[in-house]
């Protein structure tokens, strides 16, 4: 049965670790509800008992960005897709941190270079829970989708930024996301 945890321990940033990939969840105050699986190896990190993060990547929209802009609230959710069934959520505050920005360099370094990064999303994790995913299908990963990083990787800076401006200036309610 679920269970609610002070902090994340060693055996939930185990599990954390563990994961191939993750769903992140948030809305604004008037709108569509979004959850973004996210993935890549290395591309979320348990900086403490408390305090998480993890690399956005240039996509097709900005919903999280425009989301914790306009109220923070954030969800993180882990689920075990092998042998011991497991579920892992994480509730907080998300903060949007973007290169130029005064903790940039110390944030992106927790991480591999990564094509296409656009933001380091924090996380004041306020509420750690599991629960058992006995629901959750059984499956093996064939490995990850490189299609984005070549996809980014491909991109000047500036044909980059273009793809921003014109793909990630507001969510899909019209909330400002990159300007």
């Amino acid at each position: 049965m679920g269970k609610v945890h002070e902090r994340i321990d060693e055996r939930l940033r185990a599990f954390i670790a563990d994961q191939p990939m993750y769903f992140v969840a948030t809305a604004p105050a008037e709108g569509h509800v979004n959850v973004s699986p996210k993935g890549y190896a290395g591309t979320f990190a348990v900086i403490d008992d408390h305090t998480v993060a993890y690399l956005d990547l240039t996509g097709s929209g900005a919903e999280t960005i425009a989301h914790l802009r306009e109220n923070g609230r954030i969800t993180v959710m882990f689920c075990s897709f092998g042998r011991t069934p497991n579920i892992v959520r994480l509730h907080g505050t998300g903060t949007v941190v973007l290169p130029g920005e005064p903790s940039w360099p110390e944030l992106v370094g927790l991480f591999p270079e990564t094509p296409g990064t656009r933001a380091v999303i924090t996380i004041a994790v306020e509420r750690v829970s599991d629960s058992c995913g006995y629901g959750v299908p059984y499956m093996e990963v064939a490995g990850d989708r490189d299609m984005l990083k070549d996809w980014a990787g491909r991109k000047s800076p500036e044909q980059l930024e273009a793809y921003r401006a014109k793909k990630n200036a507001t969510s899909i309610d019209g909330l400002p996301a990159l300007t």
